[in-house]
């Protein structure tokens, strides 16, 4: 985070990550959406003020193009991030809370800042490809975050599914690590280049202290965030 906040994030770091969020994204909203009368749902499901999929579809055709679904790249943790949400939409949709908790209330917490950071390091000249961080149907993140705590405070658990949502939340911290680490493999191997001009991905070996630093700082700011769930 550290590195990130120096403004040590390059492009294609931007792209990957953007690829692996749309992923994430698309899997824990289409749940949430299917499962949004669910008792444990419904009281934090907010698909106007929080609906991350749109933006990341318009910041991905920005840097990638009108056929941007062909040139998502993920890494295998990703996929198995996916799975999770898959799974547990199906079988068990109490813990898409804490799913939705960590991924949400994190991304809402920093979106302003980190947007600033990005569009200064990667010289942006406008908003566009910066949609992700942005939340217009929230005026308040500060009095969003207290609604969505105390919304989710409401929800009625027995002491053996609070214990599950726990564990589940542990598990989402340990996806996002999986993750991170799967992408700054990703960035550093080396391939052949065959035209820059128009690569999407890294072709050269880019520094992978970067990316692990601003790893290992996301994950714990948002360890920091989520612990909220269980004190209140």
């Amino acid at each position: 985070m550290l590195s990130y906040q120096k403004g040590q994030i390059t492009l294609p770091q931007y792209k990957v990550l953007l690829c692996s969020l749309y992923e994430i994204y698309k899997a824990l909203e289409e749940e949430l959406d299917k499962n949004s009368s669910h008792p444990a749902v419904a009281p934090i499901y907010f698909p106007q003020e929080l609906a991350r999929l749109e933006s990341l579809e318009r910041d991905l055709e920005h840097f990638l193009g009108s056929d941007w679904r062909k040139r998502v790249i993920v890494p295998a943790a990703t996929h198995r991030y996916e799975q999770r949400l898959r799974e547990i939409g199906k079988d068990n949709p109490v813990l898409l809370v804490a799913h939705a908790y960590t991924r949400y209330l994190g991304d809402l917490s920093g979106g302003q800042v980190l947007g600033k950071i990005t569009q200064k390091s990667l010289g942006l000249n406008n908003k566009e490809g910066l949609a992700f961080f942005s939340f217009p149907g929230v005026e308040s993140p500060n009095r969003f975050k207290q609604l969505y705590r105390s919304r989710m405070n409401s929800i009625e658990l027995t002491e053996e599914e609070r214990a599950e949502v726990l564990e589940e939340a542990v598990s989402a911290f340990e996806y996002n690590i999986q993750v991170f680490d799967d992408l700054q493999k990703m960035l550093s191997v080396t391939t052949a280049p065959t035209d820059q001009s128009n690569s999407n991905f890294p072709t050269a070996m880019l520094p992978s202290s970067h990316i692990m630093q601003f790893t290992v700082g996301l994950c714990v700011a948002l360890a920091t965030i989520g612990m909220g769930i269980y004190v209140y």
